[in-house]
């Protein structure tokens, strides 16, 4: 197969869609590999060494679009990438389709097959290639909450660690998921008070055993989360329901209680966010005062450890290129059902049920679109 990885072009995004190490792989497996000049030049990873690895290097992404069979991505596809896909072409990336009716009908119109990191499933039932992303995000969430508390920042000038005779930030994590485990994870690493709320008792009850002196834990209702929001310092959204929009769960008004100063961080943006006076952001710039409260709403969170994030990225994603490269990729999704629960569009048909529910559009079961037993 041949294999395109053109340079992302989202603001301040430097992540790579394949490694040297993976380019290498595949090229020992008797695929062809093309990389865009430059593409992962900024996060340390040369041409020079992708040319050693076994791939061939184009000069534009119009070149890597036109010469790849599957092209292998990070961020959603922009607008000029969506007009250089083509009917029959696989489109391997982040996609978070359930909130962005414009992206979806462009990948529609394309005819391109395109599988989406964020709904591949394992069978433990968790997402694989969310997860890296997701940790990456929930440990610069507090990173980032805790710079924007700072006065010049817009924040309240408050020290998430407090100093002797001076009480530490009171941090609460909406979602007590990947995301917001290694959220609540930094954030007792810095010595604040922390709160986890999360609608399962099962997910409450292991982070209670994980930090069972440093981590108080709430079952979420409505009057636990404004509580719990009114008295935050720095709250966290880190709600996910896999491929679907992210629930709302604070309002306006509740935005509105918060104290002057205070810092929410949505790392759940990408699926649309769960506050409502959330809006997307970029690296270039962050942040913004809403209700007093400074929001954080980058939708590339990743991307400002773009280094780190590449790399652990691609340890989750190999397996999936390689299979979808080596059995060809229809052979690949009838066969893996947890790969084919990553299947969100194809030949202009939504197949993925959430996000066809979200975005009010038909959906077409992976089964029935690729023609196999359901």
């Amino acid at each position: 197969m041949k294999i395109g990885v053109p340079q992302e072009i989202k603001t301040h995004e430097y992540r790579v869609g394949l490694t040297p190490a993976a380019v290498r792989e595949l090229v020992q497996g008797g695929h062809q590999v093309m990389v865009q000049r430059g593409a992962a030049r900024p996060i340390g990873f040369t041409d020079e060494a992708y040319g050693a690895a076994g791939a061939t290097l184009g000069a534009t992404a119009e070149e890597v679009f036109r010469f790849a069979d599957m092209v292998v991505k990070v961020k959603e596809p922009q607008p000029g990438e969506i007009a250089l896909l083509r009917p029959g072409q696989v489109l391997f990336t982040y996609l978070h389709l359930a909130a962005d009716r414009a992206q979806t009908e462009g990948l529609m119109a394309s005819g391109a097959t395109c599988i989406a990191y964020e709904t591949v499933t394992d069978p433990r039932g968790t997402l694989p290639l969310l997860a890296p992303m997701s940790e990456v995000a929930g440990r610069m969430s507090v990173q980032v909450g805790a710079h924007c508390l700072e006065k010049e920042q817009g924040g309240a000038g408050v020290l998430l660690g407090g100093v002797p005779g001076v009480p530490a930030g009171n941090v609460v994590v909406l979602g007590g998921g990947v995301a917001g485990s290694n959220a609540a994870r930094m954030a007792i690493g810095f010595g604040a008070t922390v709160t986890v709320i999360d609608k399962s008792l099962g997910r409450l009850r292991e982070l209670d055993e994980q930090f069972p002196t440093q981590l108080h834990t709430l079952f979420s209702t409505a009057d636990a989360i404004e509580g719990a929001v009114r008295a935050a310092d720095l709250v966290i959204g880190a709600v996910l329901v896999p491929g679907a929009a992210a629930p709302k769960l604070v309002s306006r008004a509740l935005v509105g209680q918060m104290r002057p100063g205070s810092v929410l961080v949505d790392i759940a943006i990408d699926q649309g966010g769960c506050f409502e006076t959330s809006r997307p952001t970029t690296h270039a710039a962050p942040t913004y005062v809403e209700e007093g409260v400074v929001h954080y709403c980058v939708t590339n969170m990743p991307g400002a450890v773009a280094r780190t994030s590449t790399l652990a990225l691609g340890n989750a994603t190999l397996p999936f290129v390689l299979a979808l490269a080596s059995k060809g990729w229809r052979r690949a999704l009838a066969e893996d059902p947890h790969l084919r629960h990553g299947l969100n569009v194809h030949a202009g048909a939504v197949t993925h049920p959430a996000v066809a529910r979200d975005l009010g559009l038909p959906c077409t079961p992976a089964e029935t679109a690729l023609g196999i037993p359901a």
